[in-house]
């Protein structure tokens, strides 16, 4: 166990140093530096006063040498400030990285455990109406888009009943509690990730229903509960747990758009935030905190694997 985890964090910090590299060349990449739009606020600025600004920024070095000044401060913790907030980049970065955990934490939570009962009901009762009426509300969650989604929940429950608000973050004074903010946001969420994890877990419960050792332990004469949760599901989950781990990312990389929509201030809206005022420093940690949750995301997935069948250890190989 000790020797995966140590293989697993080098790995991580190979890829995130990769990714910090990438992400800090494409942002270098984008029109408009801190100095040009600073510049573009003072009109009656000199030249001289350019090339000093540029200087101090250090804007005007190869983006090699602008990636290592960067990388060594970071190594020892600084991050650098936020041109648009004024404040170190962690003072920001955490609290919105919290806030997405919640968020796509709910989210992620009860759709999982949801997809897998769909699933797996759909899956025993195949070809009942029950599996129809499964398989058509997955079909709705994997076609419905989730800006549409989101629109119509605001439009329904905030704009004509005025049961929920349509957006923003929980603070004192306000009529509604702190977890009504949360109810739509999570509610798009769960419906979009819900479809396609549901019809994996059916595809893969289809397929161990069929195998020797299931019709064997219905010959014995156990439970068909039994059967289900401690062979089928068991041996079922092994590839869903690949989708699981995947679905981490999917959710970040979704909730950008649900964040925004809602006025949610977590990762997603302060990712596109930082991208749209060309605040390197913001924008590049904000991305790398997401690469680390996938990185994590999947680890956790190969600790899943060798929990639900023994027969693979965490070098990956089968006993």
């Amino acid at each position: 166990m000790l020797q995966f985890l140590t293989r697993r964090v080098l790995a991580a910090a190979v890829v995130l140093l990769a990714k910090s590299f990438v992400i800090f060349a494409l942002i270098g990449l984008m029109p408009g530096d801190p100095v040009d739009l600073l510049m573009a606020a003072n009109p009656d600025s000199t030249p001289q006063e350019v090339t000093r600004l540029r200087a101090i920024y250090g804007v005007d070095q190869p983006i090699l040498e602008r990636y290592g000044h960067w990388l060594g401060a970071a190594a020892q913790g600084d991050f650098g400030f936020s041109r648009l907030q004024h404040r170190p980049v962690l003072e920001i970065v955490v609290p919105a990285l919290g806030n997405t955990i919640i968020l796509t934490g709910i989210a992620f939570i009860l759709s999982t455990i949801a997809a897998l009962a769909l699933g797996t009901i759909a899956a025993v009762r195949r070809g009942t109406w029950i599996d129809r009426a499964i398989n058509l509300f997955a079909y709705a969650g994997i076609s419905v888009p989730g800006f549409w989604l989101g629109l119509l929940f605001i439009y329904v429950f905030a704009v004509t009943l005025g049961i929920l608000p349509a957006g923003g973050m929980p603070r004192p004074g306000q009529p509604y509690p702190a977890w009504a903010y949360l109810v739509l946001p999570v509610a798009t969420l769960f419906i979009v990730e819900i479809g396609g994890l549901s019809r994996f877990t059916r595809s893969a419960m289809l397929e161990v229903l069929g195998q020797d050792f299931v019709r064997t332990a219905h010959a014995k004469g156990l439970a068909p509960a039994r059967v289900v949760i401690k062979h089928v599901m068991r041996n079922g989950l092994i590839p869903v747990v690949t989708i699981i781990a995947l679905g981490i990312g999917h959710l970040f990389s979704g909730a950008l758009l649900i964040e925004t929509m809602f006025a949610w201030r977590g990762m997603g809206r302060l990712t596109l935030e930082a991208i749209m005022g060309n605040d390197y420093n913001l924008a590049l940690v904000c991305l790398l905190f997401t690469t680390l949750m996938i990185v994590i995301g999947n680890t956790l997935a190969d600790l899943a694997y060798a929990i639900l069948d023994p027969r693979i250890d965490l070098e990956g190989r089968r006993g």
